[in-house]
């Protein structure tokens, strides 16, 4: 790496820290504001102390159950230790939900190594809500891939509704990748393979393919993902490499049943939980990775196309504990 490279990615680095400090600004100032109200004219964590922190815990949306494995570890920690002062609570907290993310193997993976590697494409089924940003995140993981110099194609099988095929035709023009669509109404797997086959035959590192969520219909839902998978799977037998639940962080607990459903629906190997900026409830990243043990891969933390960020726990739970 250059002396230039080296400033440029610094740079970009930079602005990717204020980028995550800003998206969680709303959830940090609405959780703090809370914990400093709780502890004023207290010295030690003591056992009200706990039942503060376990209600602000629950309304950051982290969720309940893995509120009690939180407030559990801290418990443990007061009862060794003998003595823990509230000016503590701050780096115990942050150190026991980088554990109980670890705990839980959330974190990213270089998918970005790992494209091209093979000789093959590296296919990605995107699945998801309407509404979450399912569309918009696949847009701009394609810009992620395409900025570091992988060749992308992407795959508009999301056919029940032109709303987005049109925008996902979009969003190819924007990055400037090749977009396999076949209009609305058209068989979504018979795209799913199309996209597949043009990544072969182009040399592709990357395939992305969107996917329509309806889950008003779950067996529906089921049958169409499983049919996806089994007709790309006659171009690449082992595709698709990763499947990609997209959740909306503004939705709090409404998240969280969305990701029950999902699981329930096919087989989700990673996470992309979107518009944090917008919400004081940035907790149900921690409740999500924890409780479907499904590891986080990015977060949504601005409207920009590099607003999408690869999910660190260590410098998500170090920006949500900056005051």
């Amino acid at each position: 790496m250059g002396l230039f490279d080296f400033f440029k990615k610094d740079k970009e680095s930079t602005a990717q820290q204020a980028s995550l400090d800003a998206g969680l600004e709303k959830t940090k100032t609405n959780f703090f504001e809370q914990l400093s109200k709780a502890v004023v004219g207290k010295s030690t964590v003591d056992e009200a102390m706990l039942d503060d922190l376990e209600t602000l815990l629950v309304h950051a949306d982290v969720g309940i159950d893995t509120t009690v494995k939180v407030i559990d570890r801290i418990e443990a920690r007061v009862a060794r230790d003998k003595y823990v002062s509230t000016s503590e609570l701050d780096r115990i907290l942050r150190e026991e939900i980088v554990a109980l993310l670890e705990d839980n193997n959330s974190g990213s993976t270089a998918v970005l190594d790992r494209a091209g590697t093979t000789g093959q494409p590296y296919v990605i089924m995107v699945v998801g809500v309407n509404g979450v940003g399912k569309t918009t995140t696949i847009g701009k993981l394609a810009h992620r891939f395409h900025s570091a110099g992988k060749k992308v194609v992407l795959g508009a099988a999301d056919t029940f509704r032109a709303a987005a095929v049109d925008q996902l035709i979009i969003w190819g023009q924007r990055v400037g990748v090749p977009v396999v669509s076949h209009g609305m109404n058209t068989d979504p797997a018979s795209v799913a393979y199309d996209a597949v086959q043009k990544g072969v035959e182009m040399g592709a590192d990357v395939v992305i393919i969107d996917t329509a969520g309806r889950l008003h219909n779950k067996v529906n839902l089921m049958n169409e993902l499983s049919k996806i998978k089994r007709v790309m799977q006659k171009v690449l037998p082992d595709a698709p490499h990763e499947v990609l639940l997209v959740l909306d962080g503004s939705t709090g607990q409404n998240a969280f049943l969305q990701a029950k459903e999902f699981t329930k629906a096919t087989e989700v190997t990673a996470l992309a939980i979107t518009k944090l900026d917008g919400t004081a409830r940035g907790g149900v990243v921690i409740g999500i990775s924890d409780q479907f043990s499904i590891p986080v891969r990015y977060i949504g933390v601005g409207e920009k196309m590099t607003d999408l960020q690869l999910f660190d726990r260590h410098t998500f739970v170090n920006s949500l504990f900056k005051k």
